[in-house]
């Protein structure tokens, strides 16, 4: 039975292996502010996109597209506003609130606190603005 370890070392690999391919055939997305494209380089470049998705659609790893202030449900059966605190918290210890449904180990320690406010922008821009109020 392979370790928690090696199943993230492994994972870490293959993202890097998947970042150089998406990097090479990705180009910048004009609609994203200087901020969120910096967060968006160290997603590829990082190889965030193996597990979440080239546009973070989501795959083996939860999804970014829609994340910034939505409701996510946890493996022990409960519930949490994806806030910045949360966020921060899933990449810096993946296993604290385990999103349901995804079981592969996430690479840790590999983003310093500059990189994750910068990915924090991407995640954030890729989220639909909230809806307005009905008069």
């Amino acid at each position: 039975m392979m370790t928690t370890h090696r199943i993230s070392v492994r994972l870490a690999a293959l993202a890097l292996v998947a970042a150089a391919a998406l990097g090479a055939c990705g180009g910048d997305d004009s609609s994203l502010s200087p901020l969120a494209e910096e967060g968006r380089s160290i997603y590829l470049t990082n190889g965030c996109g193996a597990c979440h998705g080239t546009e973070g659609q989501g795959g083996v790893g939860p999804a970014f597209v829609g994340l910034a202030g939505r409701t996510v449900y946890l493996d022990d059966g409960t519930t949490v506003i994806a806030d910045r605190d949360y966020i921060i918290e899933s990449i810096r210890d993946p296993e604290a609130k385990r999103p349901a449904g995804f079981q592969m180990a996430m690479p840790t320690g590999l983003l310093s606190d500059e990189q994750i406010d910068k990915l924090i922008a991407y995640i954030d821009e890729l989220s639909p603005p909230p809806a307005a109020d009905a008069p």
